[in-house]
């Protein structure tokens, strides 16, 4: 059988297996996670994911392996700023901690689904259109400077597309506490605040997607890659998100960070035809970035 059907089967049996242990047999936490119990979730996440990047050196070469190890910590540390705009959008709608859980299933099952959708498209725009990756490239220096400069427009639910038009659709139910996304009430199908968070939560995932699919790319064109280290750090957002709640505020600077990496990304896309960056030496400075924003996010709490 061919290695890259073999690792497509290995992938989708990894990533069911898993998601059925963290969302059906696990999820009985109801929210109330420690910081020790989040951390450690995180840990197993990541070492599942270097784990199968073994499997992908076994299976296609060292400079594959790299490209994943690469893609996946892009789109990790993508992630951890993406987290905190969730903490806002959970603040919005007043979610209890117990029904966040109940939102994220839904928020990271859909994020499987689309990103498949974003990583196709784009392998095949920048295929066909080489031009193409001038524009990506241009997107991503874009939001690194609104990062930095004006934060995110998506950190503001009230504004959400999916918001406005689901208010449309259906009259809201505000101060509904159920856990349930619809309810009904003298004859009246109300959405409720659940509904909302999940919509917003789910568009938010397609406004991310247009910075992380391509930084992705410009690390590897190969459909399998650029899913795979996708998948992997989405599939652990639940974690992540449970830890980071926990430690909302102590990494202040860690958007800055993010938005260096995008910047780096933005301008290695650009400059693609005039010089060539290993992936190694990608690898290392999207490290090296992200871990003195977390440092000196570290420093700074110590000083206060």
């Amino acid at each position: 059988m061919d290695s890259h059907i073999i690792m497509w089967i290995a992938f989708w049996t990894t990533v069911s297996v898993a998601l059925f242990v963290d969302l059906i047999i696990l999820n009985k936490h109801h929210g109330d996670v420690s910081i020790k119990e989040a951390a450690k979730m995180v840990v197993f996440w990541i070492t599942l994911a270097l784990s199968f990047g073994v499997a992908v050196y076994f299976a296609f070469g060292f400079e594959k392996a790299l490209e994943y190890v690469t893609g996946y910590v892009v789109e990790y540390s993508l992630s951890i700023d993406n987290m905190f705009v969730f903490l806002i959008i959970f603040s919005y709608f007043a979610i209890p901690k117990q029904h966040q859980p109940k939102v994220l299933i839904y928020g990271i099952l859909g994020a499987v689904i689309l990103r498949f959708l974003f990583v196709f498209i784009g392998v095949r725009l920048i295929s066909a259109f080489e031009w193409i990756i001038y524009i990506f490239g241009a997107i991503l220096i874009y939001t690194a400077v609104k990062m930095i400069f004006a934060g995110r427009d998506e950190a503001s639910p009230e504004k959400n597309i999916a918001y406005k038009f689901l208010k449309k659709l259906f009259p809201f139910k505000q101060d509904d506490a159920t856990g349930n996304f619809f309810v009904r009430e003298n004859g009246i199908l109300y959405a409720t605040p659940m509904l909302a968070a999940v919509a917003v939560i789910e568009m938010s995932d397609i406004i991310f997607a247009v910075d992380s699919i391509p930084a992705v790319l410009s690390i590897s064109r190969d459909t399998f890659i650029v899913y795979t280290s996708n998948i992997f750090a989405i599939i652990g957002l639940r974690s992540l998100y449970f830890l980071l709640s926990g430690l909302a505020g102590k990494f202040k600077f860690l958007k800055y960070g993010v938005a260096i990496i995008l910047f780096f990304i933005g301008l290695k896309m650009l400059g693609s035809h005039y010089f060539h960056i290993s992936t190694a030496v990608s690898l290392a400075v999207i490290v090296s970035i992200l871990s003195i924003s977390i440092i000196f996010s570290s420093f700074k709490n110590k000083e206060n």
